[in-house]
């Protein structure tokens, strides 16, 4: 297949890759009573458009700007420069070419790139603004949205999939083949459940908490049939996107069983919550199996072309039975009210995937990958990006990849907690001024009753 004729494929997965966004808006509005999921919808189509607008301005060059340092494919010679440590490249921190893609960031390689991360972009944008329609004024969400999608997120991807530092932990501190997220997508749902948990902590904890005996167990369920489909199409979506990248087809990591892992994974993700739910309530919960798919699928995005499809069945059940545990847990024992699931699916889900890959890694596919083990791997030839459970005949590699997740992981909520929480307290301190206590002389004058 000619350079063309896969920057063509990949763009039609990535176009349909945007079921992923449509699935998370959908899944949302199934918790939501009222007239609430009509407002998220309108919401969540604010978000893609914040996220595709903000993306091209300058989150793509934030990103992809110092690609073509560590990735020699044609049309990405020209994305060659990434803020890093002048002794040592190895340790860039932020792409500074190809903004508003123009010049070099308008080759058909590089637009290609840019549709490729554009829905999991849009998942890190949705998932927080959805969480906080209603508990902010709508410029306030909308301003942290777009400081997820032109910094926050794009300086994350471009740690481990634009040339920057997680990369190269392989070469430079020893840890496996360096940070691995296949599709951007667990990464993308990790930073977004994290902005959302940060968003309600600080804008919506109830006040006062409300007693165990008017908290019902499980969220009700509002719209099932919408909350089943957005799940589906959530699926159906991160199966293109996992095949909507142009480098990962040149580097051999897309195969058949990519799509068979999330299958697999969104299977075990929905059946839990249905055992769980029906053995604890009498019934199978509609919205917790959406969830726990949903969830399932997040967590075996990162490594859904490095596992086997064991470890993807059960990466999927454990989402999905920790899915209903830990909304129970947020709802009563945390008290936070959180009806879109942003912290039990995206977050849990996210977390799950990032760990996954340097759990569960056979080994098999990934030779090379962020230029380690080129030849042999481990003293084995051959050899992939391995966990702690590798395929017959390979050595494996403890906990060495699982390192490289955890020192990404770590970086990466580090990143989130300081730009994010310092933009959430100045928004918290305006939002006091804004609905400050009246003055005694203000309290004194009568209420205008005409």
């Amino acid at each position: 297949m000619s350079n063309s004729q896969t920057l063509l494929l990949t763009t039609q997965f990535a176009i349909l890759a945007l079921l992923l966004p449509a699935g998370f808006i959908l899944l949302a509005g199934g918790g939501l009573p009222g007239r609430r999921p009509a407002t998220s919808a309108v919401a969540g189509l604010g978000g893609l458009a914040l996220a595709a607008i903000s993306y091209w301005a300058c989150g793509f060059a934030f990103h992809m700007g110092g690609v073509g340092l560590t990735v020699k494919q044609p049309g990405l010679e020209g994305l060659i420069w990434e803020w890093a440590s002048p002794l040592n490249l190895e340790w860039g921190v932020l792409g500074l070419r190809g903004f508003l893609m123009l010049n070099e960031a308008a080759t058909n390689a590089a637009i290609a790139l840019y549709l490729a991360y554009l829905p999991a972009l849009t998942v890190a944008v949705i998932v927080p603004l959805l969480a906080l329609r209603g508990r902010v004024p709508g410029w306030m969400a909308a301003l942290g949205a777009f400081l997820v999608s032109a910094l926050i997120y794009p300086a994350a991807a471009n740690w481990f999939s634009g040339g920057g530092w997680l990369m190269h932990t392989g070469q430079t501190l020893g840890f496996g083949h360096g940070y691995i997220d296949l599709t951007g997508l667990s990464t993308a749902a990790f930073v977004g459940g994290l902005v959302a948990l940060l968003g309600i902590v600080i804008f919506g904890r109830r006040t006062p908490p409300l007693p165990d005996s008017e908290l019902p167990s499980l969220p009700p369920v509002h719209l099932p049939v919408l909350a089943v489909l957005g799940a589906v199409l959530a699926i159906v979506g991160a199966m293109a996107l996992s095949a909507a990248n142009p480098i990962h087809i040149a580097a051999g990591a897309i195969t058949p069983r990519v799509a068979v892992n999330l299958v697999l994974a969104a299977a075990g993700g929905a059946l839990l919550p249905c055992l769980y739910t029906w053995f604890t309530t009498g019934s199978a919960d509609s919205l917790m199996a959406a969830r726990g798919a949903a969830a399932a699928v997040l967590g075996v995005a990162a490594a859904t072309a490095f596992i086997p499809p064991w470890a993807a069945l059960a990466t999927g059940v454990l989402a999905g039975l920790l899915v209903p545990l830990i909304t129970f847990l947020v709802q009563h024992a945390l008290r936070i009210d959180d009806p879109t699931g942003a912290v039990p699916v995206a977050l849990l889900g996210g977390l799950l995937g990032i760990l996954a890959a340097g759990a569960f890694s056979d080994g098999l596919v990934g030779q090379g990958w962020n230029q380690v083990g080129l030849d042999t791997y481990l003293g084995v030839a051959g050899q992939g990006v391995t966990g702690f459970f590798p395929a017959p005949g390979l050595a494996p590699d403890w906990p060495g990849q699982l390192n490289a997740q955890l020192v990404g992981l770590a970086g990466i909520a580090l990143l989130t907690l300081i730009l994010v929480g310092a933009l959430f307290l100045i928004l918290k301190v305006l939002l006091l001024l804004w609905h400050r206590v009246p003055t005694p002389d203000q309290e004194e004058q009568p209420a205008d009753t005409t």
